[in-house]
Parts: C-alpha cells; sequence; structure tokens
C-alpha cells in the first residue's frame, strides 16, 4: 500500500511534548479536566501535538518541492556548506568526527530544516498559555490543510473518556467526534464538544448581571454558570442551612461565632478488652490537624478508664515528640491495624471487620475546623455540633451496591456495600438537596431564557439549541458542581494537614479506606463548599475555544455512526483502572439530577459493566479468564474501527504504563503485551512507539518510581493484506538489520533512557507486525509477548555493542561497573577485566578514574575526581571521565556549566558521554541501583539544552550562527 507518510511516523519534537505534558499538570485554573474528574486524561498538550503530526506530511515526501522553492534552497544550501566546512575543518585539525558519519546530502539538509521549521510549530502549539492564541492555532491550521488537501478531516475518538482528543482536535479546527460506552464520560464530553459551540458568542441569559462588550466562545455560558450556581446555592441554604449551624469561638480568637469549615470524625469501633465492655475507641490513622512549620495543631485524646471513654482536646505548639505520636494516631504497623486507648490491646483487621458488617461501627466527632478572624482555628469538638449532624434525614438515599471486588475498592472490606453507605446522613441530605434543585434551575434558566428574546425550541438531546436546551445545558454544568461537592462530601475524604483542607475522595482511581475523615461544610468559604465547584467550572469554560461542532455519543467502541475519520484514541488499559465502577459513584447523583434530560444515556441503575474493556479479574472469573475477555474484546473493537476508519492516515493509540508492568516481566509484561497482542490481531500494523510523559524526567527519584513514561503513542497503520508469513530466525535477523538504526536515531533524539525500552517497541514491532505471522520452530504462531522479549533482548546487545566504540579504560571501568558498581573488588579480577581490554590496571589508574590499593580495586566516586578538571589539559583522556564530570558539574554548578564542560570536550566526544549514559543507566537499571541512574536519566533528559547553551557560547566567541548539527 502506498501513502504519504505522516509527521509522527518519523519524527517528532518529544522533548518540548513531554516538557509541556508535565508542566500542565500543575496547571488547574482554567484547565479543561477541572470540568469534571475523569481518571488518567492524557495531557492536552500531548493530545495536540500528536493529532498535528498525524495530519501533517513527513518533509521526507516532498523534498522535489522544497528543493524546488528558491528561498527553501538557499537555506538549505548554506547550512550544508556550514556543516561540510565545519567537518573539513576537524579532519584539518585531526580532531574525531562523529559517529555516524555518513554522507551529507543537500536532499537531507532539507529535510532537516522543514522538519525543524514544523517542529517550531508544535512546540509553540504545546505551550499551555497558547491553548487559546487564535494566531498560534491558525499557524497549525493552515499547516494541517496544506497536507489534506484544503481541507480539516474529522478526528474521531471510540475511547473518549475524559475527552482531552475530542476536545484538541476541536481545538484546532478539526470537526470533533466521540463515543464511550460510559454514562458519565459521555457527559464530559457533550459538556467540553458538544454544547459550547451551540452557545457560542451568546451573551448570558440572567438578568441583573454586568454588562460585558462582547462575550467569545463559552463565557456567556460561564457567567450564567456562576450566576445560577449562587442562585442554586442560597436556595440550598435556605432548606438546609439549619443543619450546619455557627459555633461559638473561644475568647482567645476573638469570640463570637463562627462559621464550621469541616468536621473531623474518627470511626470507633468497641474495645476488644471485656474489661471495657459496651466502651468505645477510635481507629484513627493520625491526631494531626496543621503539620505547617510554627503552627502545629493535633488532638489530645484524653482517656479515662473509670468512665470507659475517650474524650478529645485541641493542643498546640508542643514538642516535635508530641506531634509525632499525635501523627501516628492509634495505628499499629501497616494497614488496619489499631490500638486501643483504654486498654492498649490489639485491634486487628479481622476485629474491625466484624465490627462493621454486625453494625458496632460507628463515628464520634474529635475536632472543628473554624473560619476564624485571621486564618484556621481549631476547637474541641462540641456536643450540639455532632448532634446537629447525626440528626439530619434524608428522603432519598443512592442504595445501589457497588461491586465489592472492584478493582481498587477496599471499603467493601469495612461493612460498605452501597453507595449511600459513601456518605453520613447529612452529607446524603445536601447533595441530594442540590440535585433537586437543579429542576428548579432549569426552569428558571428557560424563563430568562425566553425573556432574553430565545424562543423556545427543542430538547437538547435533540439538538436544540433554544431556551429550552439552554436551560438543560446549564443544568449539566450545574450537575458537574454536585459531583464536585460529592468528590469533597463523602466518608472517605481525610483531612490535609500541610495545606489544612479536606481533601477529595479519588486522591487517586480507587476507593481506600479512611478511618479519620473530614466532613466539609458546603456552605463555607474553603475546600469542600459548592462555589468552589462553580468556580471551577466556570473558570474551565472561560478557557474552551468554542470552535466548529462536535458530536459525543453513547456508544462502545467501534459501534458509534462514524466512519472515514481520522483516528486518535485513548483506550482503557487493560487492568489498570475500573473506570465503570468508579464512575457510578457519580453516575449516581448525575442520575438523579439530570436522569430525565437524557432518559436515553441513564436508562439504567449504573454504568454498563459486562462490555467494559477492562480486564477484572473477580468480574470475568479469573486472571486469564479477564485476559481472554480483554483480548477478544479489544481485538473486536480495533476491527471496527480499522474498518470505517481513513487509510491515508496513520492512527494514534494511547497506552499508558503503570510501573509494576515492568518490575515483573520487563517491558513485556501481560498488560502491555495483550494490549499489543489485540492490536495487530484486528489488522494493525505498529510503525512507531512515542513515549509521552507527565513527569519532569530529570527529577526521577529512582527505577522504582517515575522510571516509566506514563503512556505511549502506537502509530498505526492498516495492515497490507497477503500471506507474509516469516521464521522466528528470519525475525530476528531482521532485528538485528534494522533495530541498531532505529535505536540509533532514539538515542540521537535524546529519549529518556528510562524511556528506551518503550520507544525501541516501536521499531521492533513495526517488524513483527508488517507480516502475517512470524512461525516458531513448532510452526506455532510467535506471540507478542514473545517478539517483545526479543525486541527487548536486540535493545541490550545494541547497547552492549556500543561499548565496542569506546576507549580502552572507559570498556575496562563499564565492565568492573556491572559487576561491583562503586564498591571494591579484588585486584586479580581488575587485572584480568583490563588485560582482556589490552590495558593494565595502571592505565585506568593514570587515567584518573580509579584507585588502587592493599589488593583492592574500586572506580572513584564522582566528589573525587580532579575539581579543576580540564579535558583541553589532560594527557589520558577518557570517555569514563568526560561523562562523570560532566555529571558532577550538573549536579552541583547546574545547566550553564556543565554546558561549558561539554563545549570544551568538544562535539565528537560529546556524544560518546551521551551514549555512555545510556549503557551506565541500563547497567544501573539491571542492578537496581536508582540513585545513580537518577543521574544519567537526568543528563539525557536536559542534553539537548546542554548542547545548545554550549555551541551558541561558541557562535558567540566567533561571531557566527549555529548550525542545526555537525
Amino acid at each position: 500500500m502506498t501513502y504519504k507518510k505522516k509527521l509522527i511516523e518519523v519524527a517528532i519534537p518529544l522533548e518540548k511534548i513531554n516538557e509541556a505534558s508535565a508542566r500542565e499538570k500543575s496547571i488547574r485554573h482554567g484547565h479543561p479536566s477541572t470540568l469534571h474528574l475523569w481518571w488518567a486524561r492524557r495531557p492536552l498538550a500531548a493530545c495536540r501535538a500528536v493529532l498535528f503530526a498525524q495530519l501533517v506530511d513527513d518533509p521526507s515526501g516532498y523534498v522535489a518541492d522544497l528543493l524546488g522553492d528558491a528561498k527553501t534552497r538557499a537555506v538549505a544550501e548554506r547550512e550544508l556548506n556550514t556543516r561540510l566546512s565545519e567537518r573539513a575543518k576537524r579532519r584539518q585539525e585531526g580532531k574525531a568526527l562523529p559517529a555516524d558519519n555518513k554522507e551529507i546530502t543537500l536532499e537531507d539538509v532539507a529535510i532537516e530544516v522543514e522538519r525543524k521549521r514544523l517542529f517550531d510549530i508544535i512546540e509553540e502549539l504545546v505551550i499551555w498559555e497558547n491553548s487559546t492564541n487564535q494566531e498560534v492555532l491558525e499557524r497549525a491550521r493552515a499547516e494541517i490543510r496544506k497536507s489534506c488537501g484544503g481541507e480539516l478531516p474529522p478526528v474521531y475518538d471510540p475511547f473518549s473518556g475524559g475527552g482531552s482528543i475530542p476536545l484538541e482536535a476541536q481545538r484546532l479546527g478539526l470537526p470533533a467526534y466521540g463515543s464511550d460506552l460510559n454514562p458519565v464520560a459521555v457527559m464530559i464530553g457533550k459538556a467540553m464538544i458538544e454544547i459550547p459551540p451551540k452557545f457560542k458568542d451568546m451573551p448570558p441569559v440572567h438578568l441583573g448581571g454586568k454588562e460585558s462588550n462582547h462575550y467569545r466562545n463559552a463565557e456567556g455560558l460561564a457567567e450564567d454558570v456562576r450566576h445560577y450556581g449562587e442562585w442554586m446555592r442560597e436556595r440550598a441554604f435556605e432548606r438546609i442551612g439549619h443543619l450546619y449551624p455557627k459555633v461559638d469561638l473561644p475568647k482567645e480568637y476573638g469570640g463570637g461565632k463562627a462559621t464550621v469549615i469541616a468536621w473531623i470524625w474518627a470511626r470507633t469501633v468497641p474495645s476488644p478488652d471485656p474489661a471495657f465492655s459496651g466502651a468505645s475507641v477510635p481507629i484513627t490513622s493520625t491526631f494531626a490537624l496543621s503539620t505547617r512549620k510554627g503552627k502545629e495543631v493535633w488532638i489530645e485524646p484524653v482517656v479515662s478508664k473509670e468512665e470507659k471513654r475517650v474524650t478529645y482536646h485541641i493542643r498546640q505548639k508542643g514538642s516535635r515528640e508530641h506531634m509525632e505520636r499525635a501523627s501516628q494516631g492509634t495505628k499499629l504497623g501497616r494497614g488496619a491495624n489499631f490500638r486501643c486507648l483504654l486498654s492498649g490491646a490489639a485491634i486487628t483487621p479481622e476485629f474491625i471487620r466484624q465490627a462493621a458488617t454486625s453494625g458496632s461501627m460507628s463515628q464520634q466527632l474529635i475536632a472543628l475546623v473554624v473560619e476564624g478572624k485571621s486564618g484556621r482555628v481549631y476547637i474541641d469538638p462540641v456536643t450540639s455540633q455532632e448532634v446537629s449532624a447525626l440528626n439530619a434525614q434524608p428522603l432519598w438515599r443512592p442504595e445501589s451496591e457497588f461491586f465489592q471486588k472492584a478493582l481498587g475498592f477496599r471499603v467493601g472490606n469495612y461493612g460498605m456495600s452501597t453507595w449511600s453507605d459513601l456518605f453520613t446522613s447529612r452529607q446524603t441530605l445536601a447533595l441530594d438537596t442540590f440535585s433537586t434543585l437543579i429542576d428548579d434551575v432549569r426552569a428558571q434558566v428557560e424563563a430568562d431564557a425566553t425573556a432574553a428574546g430565545l424562543p423556545k425550541g427543542s430538547p437538547l438531546r435533540d439538538g436544540g439549541a433554544d431556551a429550552r436546551a439552554y436551560g438543560e445545558a446549564l443544568s449539566v454544568y450545574l450537575a458537574f458542581a454536585v459531583d464536585k461537592l460529592a468528590d469533597r462530601n463523602s466518608q472517605l475524604t481525610s483531612w490535609v494537614t500541610e495545606r489544612e483542607h479536606a481533601r477529595n475522595t479519588f486522591g487517586r482511581q480507587a476507593l481506600p479506606m479512611t478511618w479519620d475523615y473530614a466532613e466539609a461544610n458546603p456552605f463555607a468559604d474553603a475546600s469542600g463548599n459548592f462555589l468552589g465547584g462553580i468556580k471551577s467550572i466556570s473558570g474551565a469554560l472561560k478557557g474552551l475555544v468554542a470552535g466548529v461542532s462536535g458530536l459525543q455519543v453513547h456508544a462502545a467502541a467501534g459501534t458509534g455512526p462514524f466512519s472515514e475519520y481520522v483516528i486518535s484514541t485513548d483506550p482503557p488499559y487493560y487492568d489498570n483502572i475500573g473506570y465503570a465502577d468508579l464512575s457510578d459513584f457519580f453516575y449516581v447523583w448525575m442520575n438523579r439530577s439530570i436522569g430525565k434530560i437524557f432518559p436515553e444515556i441513564f436508562a439504567t441503575l449504573a454504568t454498563p459493566k459486562a462490555e467494559e474493556l477492562v480486564a477484572t479479574p473477580a468480574r470475568h472469573g479469573g486472571a486469564d479468564a479477564a485476559e481472554l475477555f480483554f483480548l477478544k474484546g479489544m481485538t473486536s473493537a480495533f476491527e471496527n474501527i480499522i474498518k470505517s476508519s481513513r487509510t491515508d492516515f496513520p492512527h494514534a493509540v494511547y497506552y499508558a504504563f503503570k510501573q509494576s508492568e515492568v518490575e515483573k516481566d520487563g517491558i513485556a509484561s501481560k498488560g502491555w503485551s495483550t494490549f499489543l497482542q489485540a492490536t495487530i490481531d484486528a489488522g494493525f500494523s505498529v510503525v512507531g512507539t512515542w513515549p509521552i510523559r507527565t513527569e519532569r524526567p530529570g527529577r526521577m527519584r529512582g527505577i522504582d518510581s517515575n522510571a516509566l513514561a506514563n503512556s505511549v503513542v502506537l502509530v498505526c497503520r492498516r495492515k497490507e493484506s497477503g500471506n507474509n508469513v516469516i521464521t522466528r530466525a528470519e525475525f530476528i535477523r531482521a532485528l538485528k538489520r534494522e533495530l541498531p538504526t532505529a535505536l540509533r536515531d532514539l538515542l540521537a533524539a535524546n529519549i529518556a533512557p528510562s524511556d528506551i525500552p518503550q520507544a525501541s517497541i516501536g521499531p521492533g514491532m513495526g517488524i513483527f507486525s508488517r507480516h502475517s505471522a512470524v512461525l516458531e520452530s513448532d510452526d506455532t504462531p510467535m506471540s507478542v509477548k514473545s517478539a517483545l522479549q526479543l525486541i527487548n533482548r536486540e535493545v541490550d546487545e545494541y547497547l552492549n555493542d556500543v561499548v565496542g566504540e569506546f576507549d580502552a579504560d572507559t570498556r575496562f571501568a563499564i565492565t568492573w561497573f556491572e559487576q561491583f558498581g562503586m564498591g571494591a573488588g579484588p585486584y586479580g579480577t581488575a587485572d584480568n577485566i583490563a588485560r582482556g581490554r589490552g590495558i593494565s590496571v595502571e592505565s585506568a589508574k593514570h587515567a584518573g578514574i580509579l584507585d588502587s590499593s592493599a589488593g583492592k580495586v574500586r572506580i572513584l566516586k564522582r566528589d573525587e575526581l580532579q575539581e579543576d578538571w580540564n579535558p583541553a589539559e589532560d594527557k589520558h583522556l577518557t570517555v569514563w571521565e568526560c561523562c562523570q564530570q560532566v555529571v558532577r558539574a550538573l549536579e552541583t554548578g547546574g545547566e550553564f556549566e556543565a554546558a561549558v564542560l561539554i563545549r570544551a570536550i568538544g562535539p565528537a566526544i560529546a556524544e560518546n558521554v551521551k551514549d555512555l549514559a545510556y549503557v551506565i543507566y541500563n547497567l544501573c537499571e539491571k542492578r537496581k541501583d536508582a540513585k545513580e541512574a537518577t543521574s544519567y536519566n537526568a543528563l539525557i533528559a536536559v542534553w539537548s539544552d546542554l548542547t545548545r547553551l554550549a555551541a551558541s557560547s561558541e557562535s558567540a566567541n566567533r561571531g557566527g550562527q549555529f548550525s542545526l548539527a555537525v
């Protein structure tokens, strides 16, 4: 099949994309993700860049046109002449040339110059501040039109989830379509891509608001969300405000009445000691309330054995020992193990489970957090406050049961079985009050919209865009605010002592048990209040570019009414996240508040589970059956997607890793290999893989933490038909022939060492998946897992081969490090290693990288190397010392000092330094030497910046211009 290669199939500015993706994690205000929680969303910057690179042609396909353009040709000729002059100068001076010393052609340079221009567009595009910059976005759209025959092709995400991909497609001016089986995801998609374009540039409809000269995009919608959200809050307070009474502030804090921000509760169980029969004791993970330095506050439990009771008092400004003891609560070690405050007896997990299932687990108010005149004030629990909370009587509860063995669920072990169990009576009443008020708001919005001149029109679900549809649209966003309130107001929210606020329920994609929890006040001006959710939703709407129309439908992947679209998608990740089970937490409230607006979407009591493509062992009868379910389901979905997609564009499929997938089986883990197997069985050929990172790569905490890109983008094409079968031996020969070139390109692109195993999968699986089958020696088809293991082996061999290009002393140091790390070893072993490399131990010692004494040998640590080292004066220069000195300069003096050293070393040896960093990182990973691995990963992470700094200082000295590469 002949097709034009797209940029994503050849090269992308991965470093800048990852940098922008990592930075995006710290942006909350105005970010679209703050509309509604969804798990493991892909960064918007990455989605935007991937979509652009999927659609734009790679310059290798139009090099003749480039050279036919006089301006482009002139730039390429100047660049070529510069590079040739540099090489000639090096030969003249007797300096080494780069390892990849291939002939440079005008065509190669023209392609590289053009790629650099496209990279510049992407690098500008991914910056968060440019996400609403129409000038930047239009430049990208113009480039897409140029590659797509003047059109902006439609994009479809069949697993739309949190909606990042359709949203970014829409931002680029592309018609955006999404589908999902999960009703909560469908509503998020509608709120992001379907509703805002309907009411684009429309002013708010509420009366009495501030006038503005103009409202762009969804700004009017955002203003109405703010206004009617405040209206809802006022009506809710009229109904249930009496259940949230103020409290008397102690005189030392100014006295008077004050609003309670949060009620801190501890779960209690009966004392396990028969001597204290009938007494309840707390099981708490902490008694700390504030751990801010100089503002420490904690709860002191006062035990009365005579009265068989525990009371609680606020304490401040104690010793460090007091704070440390308070921070331990009543915990005994890890897990659900506690001690009885009355008797000191152990309270085991089994005892707690028995108390929970028998109904004898309860809760007790242990502190109040109050709005003081100059910040947070903590006071002792007040009986009347406890009574107000316990007296709440909701008329409706979300009584549907959740799946006890869902992925990440732990609460079922402790007596909780329905969604109602996750909320106190007062929380349930508050959430139900806000939910039912949405009907009143909808009627009011429709009346105000009619008064503003909009006809009544048809419902939102039928495509309406007038008064009735507007009222329903506002209801969707207000329902999201109720969901946000639920996230901050459950029995699973804890108090964050470092920042003094209530943590949300979903700190991660799980429902773990909490032993002490914070009940937030929905009417206070603090974390967990209703208007906080309204503010974040309004802010997110203001940041949306409500462009071309979008459509989000409720359908399983591959069954939506879409065909001939570009596919970019983010499917479920095997057994990482149980989306459906988790989203039922929100579904029960969303169904209550807006189910009648979308009766077909909310036709069931819970989100669909049977068809969800997640490998949940407890739901499918064990791990093997779950794997088979996932494989068959994902294969079928991809088959349908392939049939209905366009063939002139590659597909982009995201896969998210979790760390355990590498720790167990290398990169050939069950989840990853099963996902790839489904992709290939469906008829895809993998032509590339790009590791996308949302953590700063230079800030690794070690191999066991952030050692892995958060997701990998698979670039796929439809596999060509035919019976192209090869043997295992032929596959291995193809890997040995083709993979080294691809790996050399990856290393040249400064892919982080921790990401090399993932990035190398693309070229490796490209060889495997372009054949209809690879046959093992017994004529059975090779599995993807076996292919991955062979690819991993070839990557290791390639890195081992790189070692052969280094000087003998460096090769000695590598072998020694592989065996002994930075530790000492026998002189005899060192002598054998050195002789095998044609040198002596004394040679390495003379090179300044080794210590040899008392029959022991060890490699010098970085802080032992010569401090005033100058490579120009070193008569025994080794790549090993160059690498260690650069790492030391980076760690102690920063990027500028490291760049100065790289410039002094020179480009040829500098490339060897970079290669050595990859090799040592690989050895560190095998040795589980996390601390040392961090140094080399950090070096590669900033390598481009270092070489740019080095080159710019050199060009400044000689008054010239820095060339793209030498």
